[in-house]
């Protein structure tokens, strides 16, 4: 039998600061249903990224994670290893024009794709990893490649094999182990393409102020007190003795966040044996510096995947998604992971959001810390006390967490008979980059009877 706890309502609970609000999730127990007989279990968890999900897009960012969960669900039913479920989710999350990775990613300053990402094995503790590549379609397979060629041992002559690697030597790497070059024109969408032109547009009218602005400055040391100049921006008089700064100008011409080319997304996977795995894979920031690498390649910022042990009573799994200046600063996935060993997974993940997150003093000098997580823990535990005979059963709880206005999550079970997704909000009033929201659920997964 397998039973599972749902979402089922939301209520907001009052902060130990102000400026912090915390959702918590509310579950009931439904209805248990027979596991089919013969059938592996496993249960992932996906995201589509932490920002700002418009309602328009909502359908399409739903689908792509119902369809990463169905493919990391086959995966395991199908007796595969939890990192290539997670691999698979992955792909399809990175397929999609709709998300910031692989195909469609944001565009750097030169309008190049140069994506990152990686992947850990909770069982073997291995990762992979790979930064600013570009030519590769699914940067999570060379990833996980690269894990999976880790763990067998060293190279010829006594070398250590490599589990992070950038840029032409990334790509030089994958096509010499089989995965296909793909063109730069595939990787572009229309999507993507049309954000990059509006983003140059707006960093050159921001440039061209800034300019204007440090022109103003000197003139106003050398011109009279109450002097009049004429800003060649806008055109219109201004005093020279006024104070005024550009700031406010300046952010008129801010690089937009399109709800479609928002963040990283990632996803965490735990299989029958009670094996996890965690991936993320980002195309990074609209407009960045090429070469630039976030979160999303770093070990113990982009995600983090460990196997219970003597020092960890929970198996835990990590995928993060937002800024990652942010995210790298505070090694969130890492400190998430190290939070969930404690006996309640909600109140710990939310004091570390609060606490190693919006926070720390390592980000004490940001005006808001953007940033979201998805996390699950499992364990072994027993049948119900007044059953006979015990049966193998998985115990797993699954959160989600976010500082960003919303992030898109799917979830799946391997009795389920499809996935169920949510995109979850800050609750209204609430200030992004300030501001916590927290949901999830819990899962028993029962080994099916053979």
């Amino acid at each position: 039998m397998i039973m599972e706890k749902g979402i089922s309502s939301v209520e907001v609970l009052p902060s130990k600061s102000s400026q912090v609000t915390a959702v918590k999730v509310v579950v009931k127990e439904p209805e248990t249903k027979q596991t089919q007989r013969g059938k592996r279990v496993g249960f992932v968890l996906v995201h589509a990224g932490a920002g700002y999900h418009s309602e328009s897009k909502a359908k399409e960012y739903k689908h792509v994670c119902k369809r990463a969960c169905q493919k990391a669900i086959e995966k395991l039913q199908a007796g595969a290893l939890a990192t290539d479920a997670v691999t698979a989710a992955l792909i399809e999350l990175e397929d999609s024009p709709f998300t910031n990775a692989g195909m469609g990613s944001n565009l750097n300053l030169l309008g190049e794709i140069e994506c990152d990402a990686s992947i850990m094995d909770g069982k073997s503790l291995n990762f992979g990893a790979v930064g600013a590549l570009s030519g590769i379609k699914n940067p999570v397979s060379v990833a996980n490649r690269l894990l999976c060629e880790g763990q067998k041992g060293k190279l010829s002559a006594g070398r250590i094999p490599p589990c992070f690697l950038v840029g032409e030597g990334a790509f030089r790497w994958a096509v010499d182990h089989g995965i296909p070059a793909c063109p730069p024109g595939i990787m572009a969408t229309r999507f993507s393409l049309a954000a990059f032109k509006r983003n140059k547009r707006k960093l050159e009218l921001a440039e061209k102020v800034e300019t204007d602005l440090i022109q103003l400055k000197k003139r106003r040391q050398s011109n009279e007190k109450g002097s009049r100049v004429m800003c060649r921006t806008c055109g219109r008089p201004s005093k020279a003795n006024d104070g005024s700064r550009g700031g406010d100008q300046i952010e008129l011409y801010s690089l937009e966040n399109d709800s479609g080319t928002l963040d990283t997304v990632g996803a965490v996977v735990v299989d029958q044996e009670g094996n996890v795995a965690a991936a993320v894979s980002s195309g990074g920031l609209a407009l960045k510096h090429p070469g630039r690498v976030g979160q999303a390649a770093l070990y113990g910022c982009g995600c983090w995947a460990e196997n219970t042990g003597a020092r960890t009573p929970y198996s835990t799994a990590v995928s993060t998604s937002g800024c990652g200046e942010h995210l790298v600063r505070t090694i969130l996935a890492r400190e998430c992971s190290c939070a969930l060993q404690t006996e309640d997974a909600h109140q710990a993940l939310l004091e570390t959001m609060q606490n190693k997150f919006i926070g720390s003093p390592f980000l004490a000098n940001e005006d808001g810390v953007l940033g979201g997580v998805i996390v699950l823990r499992s364990c072994r535990c027993s049948a119900e006390p007044e059953l006979s005979q015990e049966k193998p059963t998985l115990l797993v709880e699954f959160l989600w967490s976010h500082t960003t206005e919303s992030m898109c999550v799917g979830y799946m079970s391997a009795q389920d008979g499809k996935a169920k997704t949510h995109i979850s909000r800050l609750p209204p009033g609430a200030v992004a980059g300030q501001s916590v929201a927290i949901e999830g659920g819990v899962c028993r997964l029962e080994s099916p009877e053979s």
